[in-house]
Parts: C-alpha cells; structure tokens; sequence
C-alpha cells in the first residue's frame, strides 16, 4: 500500500548494523566478533579440513555437498547453494543474508511429521478407540 507521493522500498538486509556488502568485505576474525559465542568460538578455534573444503568448493563452483551440519554460514556463502545431508540424502538449500550466523543444519531437517492414520487390520477394539480432543 503505497502514500501519495512516497515510494515504498524493500528493506536492506543488515546483520548487527553492517550491510551485506561491509560483511562480505570484512575480515573474518572482525566477523566472528559479531556473532554469538557459541559461532564465534567455533570460528576463533578454526575450521576443520572438512569445512575448509567446502569453502574452496564454493568459492570454486558456487555448489558443493557437504555432511558439515555444524559449519556456520559466513557472508561468503550468500548467494551459494549447498547441499547438506540430513542422514537420509542431500537437501537443497539456498543461502541467504538472513541465514547469516546460523548453523547449515538449521535448513535440513532430520525429523519428519508423521501423521498416522486409523487403526490397522486386526486391531482390537480398545485400541480402536480414539478420543475427540
């Protein structure tokens, strides 16, 4: 819903007051000092060789799979799709500016909704019984 005379603008992406771009430019260890503890001391201690490869894939390619559910995702990755396992297989996610911070296995669920329908064949007549709340 626009006012007269005002143009109404998608707000910027900003993480603790930076831009995308100003994160993207900026140091990683100056990074790590805006995120939450638990990032930052995983990225204070360093990367695994797992997750330095992952890095190189993306920078290379733009894609990679990876099993790293515990990698934080850094600004570089916007933009990336990665592939994290989710015990079963590969789920597709696309990084964004607001995924910034989190951990990749925030975005692959390892636990579905099930939802069970009625009592099979054979079932007794106690156990057909459902209540209605």
């Amino acid at each position: 819903m626009a006012m007269k005379g005002k143009v109404i603008r998608p707000k910027e992406f900003r993480y603790r007051g930076y831009t995308l771009e100003e994160l993207q430019n900026m140091p990683l260890d100056r990074f790590a000092e805006l995120l939450p503890a638990r990032e930052r001391r995983k990225i204070k201690r360093g990367f695994t060789e797992q997750e330095e490869k992952l890095l190189r894939k993306l920078r290379k390619k733009g894609q990679a799979r990876t099993h790293c559910r515990d990698m934080v995702v850094l600004p570089e990755m916007v933009g990336k799709v990665i592939f994290v396992h989710n015990g079963k297989e590969f789920v597709r996610v696309e990084v964004k500016p607001e995924m910034i911070g989190h951990r990749l296995g925030e975005f692959a669920q390892t636990r579905r909704f099930e939802k069970h329908s009625g009592p099979g064949v054979g079932a007794t007549r106690s156990s057909k019984f459902v209540p209605l709340k």
